[in-house]
This record gives structure tokens, C-alpha cells and sequence, in this order.
């Protein structure tokens, strides 16, 4: 069953139209990529699917009873305020003490539970989220650039561990990322979004777009042939004709 199901949603930021007539869909045990320049709309969409702000037309449809975990695209945690991981983790609902010590072995940092939250990296930090974010066994997980600030290396181990995650529990993942060598590897599909759905597919099939070159150009190509791996690519889709390139550029 359809994990999320968007149809023709707009959002409006007073007279800005942020959104226009996006369509997409979220199917079990998949990860999602949604790619697009600053200003295009990314957060936003997340925003709308968890109810954050409203609708000005269209719906989200979600499967009744989904649970849905989020990474934020940044925490930050005052350095005065002493509060423990685990103390973090129990926030606000109160998750106990096993719940969040297996969290936190899922997200590859099982030894800092008694670490104070300011003392961080940039990468444990997204780690502690993504920990919080697996503590209620989500059947889809929204990550908002969970990587930006952290160096090449730590960003492509924290992706390999989103498709360990994947590959464990089972979950969805639909996530915003700017890291386009890495979201083709990623990626079961990726969406190009401007305001609108450009297009959408498989990477490859994305990667050689006329609509998505217009954005990015044309060097991902050489990227995706040494980070590829194989991919379902039964939830291909073609590119939205509907809006040309140079819409989509600009």
C-alpha cells in the first residue's frame, strides 16, 4: 500500500507561490530523493507532508496509522545547556532507556549516551537525530538535508547508513539533499522539483533529463557510473513534458 500519495499540491507563502501542482508518490521500502536548486520548494514539500504549514490546493494522502520519523536540516543546542544524549532522546515522549540505547546502535554511535549534546560533532549530532528519529520504528523516515555541514567522507558514510537502515527495518526514506553524486547512488528514484515536479525517475533515467541538466548540467553522469548500484526500476517515469527546460531553470 502507498506509503504517501501527493495530488496537485500548491503552497503559497502570502502573494509566493512556493509550490505548484506537485505530484508524487512514496512506496514501501524505498528511498525517495527529492533534488532542485535553493528556493525551489524542497523543505517546503516536507513541510506539507507532515501538516507543518498548509495547503493552498491539492491533498497528502497518507496510509492510516503511518508513522513517520524526521531529521531536521539542523539542531541547534545552546552550549550552556547541559542535557545528555540520552536525556535528548527521551524528549518529549519520554523513550526508554532500551529503546533508545538500540536507537542509537542503529545509527552507529551506540557508545555516547552520556555524552553532553553540545559536545558533539556535526556528524554524530545527525546521527543523535537520526537515532531519535528511528526511536519510534518509523514506516518512513523525512530527512532534510541531514548531511549539510558535514565533509564528503561523513556525508557518504551517513548515506550508506540510511540504506543499511532501509535494508534492516524496512522503512521508506524520502529525503532532500543537494549531494548529487551521492543521491544517484542512494536512490531508488529521484524527483527534480522547481516550483514543480520537472521530472522524476530513476537516476539514470533523471541524470540524463533535459529538464534536470537544465538545472545541474550535465557532470553528474560521469559521478553516477562510479557510485551506481542497481535499482528497482519499475517506478520509472519519463520526464514531465509539460514544462520545458528553460521553465525549469528559471
Amino acid at each position: 500500500m502507498t506509503l504517501i500519495s501527493v495530488e496537485q499540491l500548491s503552497v503559497s507563502y502570502g502573494a509566493h507561490r512556493a509550490l505548484h501542482d506537485v505530484s508524487l508518490v512514496v512506496q514501501p521500502n524505498e528511498i525517495v530523493t527529492v533534488v532542485g536548486p535553493n528556493g525551489s520548494g524542497k523543505t517546503t514539500l516536507l513541510r506539507a507532508i507532515v501538516g507543518a504549514i498548509p495547503a493552498a490546493q491539492g491533498s497528502v494522502v497518507k496510509k492510516p496509522g503511518l508513522r513517520i520519523g524526521y531529521v531536521p536540516q539542523r539542531l541547534h543546542v545552546d552550549p550552556t545547556l547541559p542535557i545528555t544524549v540520552a536525556r535528548f532522546l527521551g524528549l518529549p515522549y519520554g523513550t526508554n532507556k532500551d529503546t533508545a540505547a538500540a536507537a542509537l546502535e542503529r545509527a552507529g554511535v551506540p557508545d555516547i549516551a552520556s555524552r553532553q549534546m553540545s559536545q558533539l560533532s556535526g556528524g554524530q549530532l545527525q546521527r543523535v537525530l537520526l537515532a531519535r528519529a528511528l526511536a519510534n520504528s518509523p514506516d518512513l523516515l523525512l530527512l532534510d538535508e541531514p548531511t549539510q555541514g558535514l565533509d564528503q567522507p561523513a556525508s557518504a558514510a551517513f548515506y550508506r547508513l540510511i540504506e543499511d537502515v532501509r535494508r534492516e527495518t524496512g522503512c521508506s526514506v524520502l529525503m532532500i539533499s543537494h549531494e548529487l553524486h551521492v543521491v544517484m547512488a542512494a536512490s531508488d528514484r529521484v524527483i527534480c522539483l522547481n516550483g514543480h515536479v520537472c521530472c522524476q525517475g530513476s537516476p539514470d533515467i533523471v541524470s540524463s533529463a533535459p529538464e534536470y541538466r537544465a538545472l545541474f548540467g550535465s557532470g553528474t553522469g560521469g559521478a553516477l557510473a562510479l557510485y551506481r548500484h542497481d535499482h528497482d526500476h519499475t517506478h520509472d517515469h519519463g520526464c514531465d513534458h509539460d514544462h520545458s527546460s528553460k521553465e525549469a531553470a528559471e
